[in-house]
């Protein structure tokens, strides 16, 4: 089964860029994702821009509008995901639970909906 592994941090709560503990839990972050690839486990995974970078796109009445940055308003911010294909829910999570930044942040583990080929 396919699961996305959503990464939410809350920027007033992690590591302060460039700071050595942001060092060690990048690192952390290339371990697993190194063990990911080893166990023939991980289809992808990217960190994300800052919400900064964000558009939000709606479609009213046929009107295309945007908004600058997340839909969302909340203190965390989707950061980054793994993509991963595992045996099941409980696999999902033990992988969630390494992801670094669960120390301080949120992970989502959300399986993907198969859809019928077309």
């Amino acid at each position: 089964m396919k699961y996305l592994l959503l990464i939410y941090v809350d920027p007033d709560r992690g590591p302060a860029p460039d700071s050595p503990e942001a060092k060690t839990e990048m690192e952390g972050y290339f371990a697993l994702t190194h063990e990911l690839q080893g166990a023939g486990r991980l289809i992808s995974g990217e960190p994300l821009q800052g919400i900064d970078t964000a558009t939000t796109v709606t479609v009213r009445a046929g009107q295309t509008l945007t908004t600058d940055g997340p839909f969302a308003e909340t203190k965390e911010i989707l950061g980054g995901y793994y993509l991963v294909d595992v045996a099941d829910l409980d696999e999902a999570i033990a992988w969630a639970a390494k992801i670094p930044s669960s120390a301080h942040g949120k992970i989502e583990v959300r399986p993907l909906r198969e859809m019928p080929s077309m």
